[in-house]
């Protein structure tokens, strides 16, 4: 691991504050009320709320509402440490043209804002990535949050990643490749990535450690936007390749059943020429870690498994929230209202 240097600890007046943003489908009512419920009743302050009750279309909101949420964050005067995806879906992708990418990214740097969120959120991380250096972390949304019965696996893992200034993450799953080495840790959802290419909102990671996941794809259209992004010369500049989770347990294929994932990821092999790892226990899945996206990783693998150390990270003040409320029944008042919620602006 690289000795590279601790973030700042992070000024307590906004060390809880969290805002949230609803850049793609729209958030259903349920899960909505006890992902805010739950947050709060951890500590967290919660800004921006209304944006995940809007409805346009597919889309939390028009265009112009939800490219907002986004663009409010570069003119604060102290932006919030937290800044949370409602859930994924569809719609980001249509406001990367629109966001001020100098603005944002200047302001999320200085003030070590931490932008969580997957599956269609990846276009923004990615984005932002690409066009002003700015990492994230693959982590639960507020759908996550809202679910009847949340992963305490998660909510550990997530508490953990955000609040330690270095992490390790270990899987015993076997592996037919070993090595070692180090890059920035960086990707997303699958189908936004290659949906990317060609474009300026894909980053131009080189030796790098390139993460994937998805969900709902049949193997060919898996390992079809493998091939994109072949063709586009992303996979060949990568030191290794992370596989997290597809979800392929439904997904048979129509004219030849044997054509599975795990022929896909043997394809993968070939067309990279490098290290093609599996079992990161991320994607649309209800245990699911938190990854750093965008900062420095190195891993070790062999036979028996694999391990990924993180570094060079924003994180949290040490007890700025309680996790284990994160798990908790929601509570109310007696008038029913949710408490602790700030209004919105």
């Amino acid at each position: 691991m690289s000795d590279h240097a601790t973030p700042g600890t992070p000024s307590s007046s906004h060390a809880n504050r969290l805002y949230l943003t609803a850049c793609s489908g729209v958030v259903p009512l349920k899960s909505r009320q006890l992902g805010l419920q739950r947050l709060s009743q951890a500590g967290f302050l919660l800004e921006n709320q209304d944006c995940v009750a809007r409805s346009y279309q597919r889309f939390a909101g028009s265009d112009s509402q939800r490219l907002a949420d986004l663009n409010l964050l570069a003119t604060m005067a102290e932006p919030p440490k937290l800044i949370l995806a409602g859930r994924g879906g569809y719609g980001a992708m249509r406001l990367l043209p629109h966001i001020d990418y100098a603005r944002l990214g200047a302001q999320l740097k200085a003030s070590e804002s931490l932008l969580i969120g997957y599956s269609d959120f990846s276009a923004i991380q990615l984005a932002l990535l690409a066009r002003c250096g700015l990492g994230g972390f693959a982590g639960p949304m507020l759908t996550d949050f809202g679910a009847q019965h949340p992963s305490g696996y998660a909510v550990r893992e997530f508490a953990h990643a955000i609040a330690a200034p270095r992490r390790t993450l270990q899987a015993l799953v076997p592996q037919q490749q070993s090595g070692k080495g180090e890059g920035v840790f960086w990707g997303g959802n699958l189908s936004v990535l290659s949906s990317l290419a060609g474009t300026p909102y894909l980053p131009d990671i080189r030796g790098g450690l390139l993460f994937l996941e998805d969900v709902g794809e049949q193997p060919y259209r898996v390992e079809r936007m493998l091939q994109q992004l072949h063709l586009a010369g992303v996979l060949s500049r990568q030191r290794a390749i992370f596989l997290g989770d597809f979800s392929m347990q439904r997904q048979i294929d129509a004219y030849d059943p044997s054509y599975n994932f795990e022929a896909v990821v043997a394809e993968l092999r070939r067309i990279s020429g490098v290290p093609v790892f599996t079992g990161v226990p991320f994607g649309h899945i209800h245990d699911k870690t938190t990854l750093p996206l965008g900062y420095h990783a190195s891993y070790q693998a062999d036979a028996s498994g694999w391990s990924l150390s993180f570094d060079g990270y924003p994180t949290v003040a040490e007890g700025s929230f309680q996790a284990d409320a994160l798990l908790a029944p929601p509570l109310e008042s007696a008038d029913g209202a949710q408490p602790g919620l700030m209004p919105s602006a």
